[in-house]
């Protein structure tokens, strides 16, 4: 690197903090095998991901025919017509938004990247209070999720909640209107398409229900072996597309994801915006200060020293299923048999789901004195949009006196910061993200983050950071069964 001082804390222009220092150190790694594997392989990797931006194409990916198939992810932030998102996709989302307002049930159907990247949107901008409170709607409908288990509990449990309003609101003298959201490219996924068939059966025929539905899937299918597509043009009903070259993992910035943060009447382009504004950062910064990069670069290099897990942790509620997420796509993304010149390889961290501070109960203890090869990710929101400041009702106990006028932000940065501290006195890896606040920009700009580390490092791996063949195996056995 020459006279170039590396910093491993890096703010980017929007006050998002990504501080590394902890992932070197005694017994971690070091400057010098940093800077000197960020000249060489790092901007390999970098001059690999630009030539991905620009041609639409990564090394050695292939379709499931084996033809080469395009990877457009680097292209959903940019709203263009032949991008995967353009003015008139966007405008229709934004129409569809203000549709669903007339409508008091969302259920979106969808399995993996069409039911984890929607689910994360729900979590951050609605939340677990979102059905029982009106003024948080503010107009909006309910919404749910299925079609991501086959558990039959599951699918009539949800079943009874929505009988149980059409009957309330029968009361009011008005069905219930309900929309039901398959997410499906090919509308033959098993668990997306036998939930929606269950729920389509048993709502069409409650006189409570006023049902109308809403397809998401590939739009240039051949109809003929397109079961949703064929449902939509037999019923009229509203279609949005899966896009080409963007895999499922991918796919919460493109209709398949957007469609929730429409549900939720949330600001579509400034999610956008905010993935737009972080890749153009990445794209136009030196390498040492890429975020993308370096974290790509960093959780390589401690890979090669055992550390096979990534534990994912939020200190915020709201965060968690954002790492459950993240699991799917560090997993599908990263866990390659092969390189991409046909080398054994068995390459991939598994990532862990964690949120502080309730894991501190449950996992700490393995990660502060368990084996070495862990890489703790730690997630903050600097600034939450709600306080809650503690006092004692209980005057005549002596023992809650110190609970008084306790603030629980301060609380939770302070179990953070211990947390952090003890494993880095141990010399263990981990790393802090800081969100100055959570919102739709500020998320797009991390979800597009985490997309783009793992684009980086898929070429720092030599992998195929696009396919899944795995999955294959166990589909196929499936098939077999049923």
């Amino acid at each position: 690197m020459g006279v170039v001082e590396v910093s491993y804390n890096i703010t980017v222009p929007s006050g998002i903090v990504f501080n590394f220092t902890n992932m070197l150190g005694e017994g971690r790694l070091s400057k010098e095998e940093v800077e000197q594997a960020l000249e060489s392989a790092g901007r390999a990797a970098d001059a690999a991901v630009a030539k991905l931006r620009e041609t639409g194409f990564s090394k050695a990916h292939l379709s499931k025919d084996g033809t080469p198939e395009h990877v457009y992810f680097p292209r959903m932030p940019y709203i263009k017509e032949g991008n995967p998102n353009t003015e008139a996709s966007i405008i229709k989302l934004l129409r569809y938004s203000k549709r669903l307002r007339h409508y008091d049930v969302v259920v979106f159907l969808g399995v993996g990247g069409s039911y984890l990247g929607n689910k994360v949107l729900f979590d951050c901008f609605g939340g677990c209070h979102w059905n029982a409170n009106p003024t948080l709607r503010q107009g909006q409908p309910r919404i749910y999720f299925s079609g991501n288990n086959m558990d039959p509990v599951d699918c009539n449990g949800l079943v009874f909640e929505v009988q149980r309003l059409g009957k309330r609101y029968d009361q009011l003298g008005r069905p219930l209107r309900v929309m039901l959201v398959p997410i499906s490219k090919s509308g033959t996924t098993l668990e997306t398409i036998s939930a929606f068939t269950y729920f389509y059966d048993v709502f069409s025929k409650d006189k409570d229900i006023e049902l109308d539905c809403t397809v998401v899937t590939d739009l240039r299918a051949d109809v003929e072996k397109a079961p949703l597509l064929q449902l939509a043009e037999k019923f009229g009903w509203e279609k949005f597309d899966i896009k080409e070259g963007i895999g499922g993992r991918f796919c919460v910035m493109t209709d398949p994801g957007l469609v929730t943060m429409a549900a939720l009447g949330g600001d579509i382009e400034e999610f956008l915006r905010g993935a737009r504004e972080m890749d153009t950062y990445c794209k136009q910064a030196e390498l040492h200060e890429n975020p993308a990069l370096m974290n790509a670069l960093l959780k390589f290099l401690a890979y090669g020293k055992g550390r096979d897990i990534e534990v994912f942790m939020p200190y915020s509620m709201h965060l968690k299923s954002l790492s459950e997420w993240y699991v799917q796509l560090l997993a599908e993304s990263l866990g390659k048999r092969y390189d991409r010149n046909g080398e054994l390889k068995h390459y991939g961290r598994t990532p862990i789901v964690a949120v502080g501070t309730t894991d501190m109960h449950a996992q700490t203890q393995q990660h502060q004195d368990g084996r070495l090869n862990k890489v703790v990710q730690f997630l903050e929101v600097a600034n939450p949009v709600e306080e809650a400041i503690v006092h004692n009702p209980f005057p005549e106990f002596k023992l809650f006196a110190q609970y008084e006028g306790m603030d629980m932000r301060k609380n939770l940065r302070a179990a953070l910061n211990a947390n952090e501290g003890a494993l880095t006195s141990d010399n263990r890896y981990n790393a802090r993200f800081v969100l100055p606040k959570l919102n739709e920009y500020y998320l797009g700009q991390l979800m597009y983050f985490l997309m783009l580390s793992v684009a980086y490092e898929g070429e720092l791996a030599d992998v195929d950071a696009y396919d899944q063949p795995g999955v294959e195996v166990y589909k196929r056995l499936m098939k077999e069964q049923l």
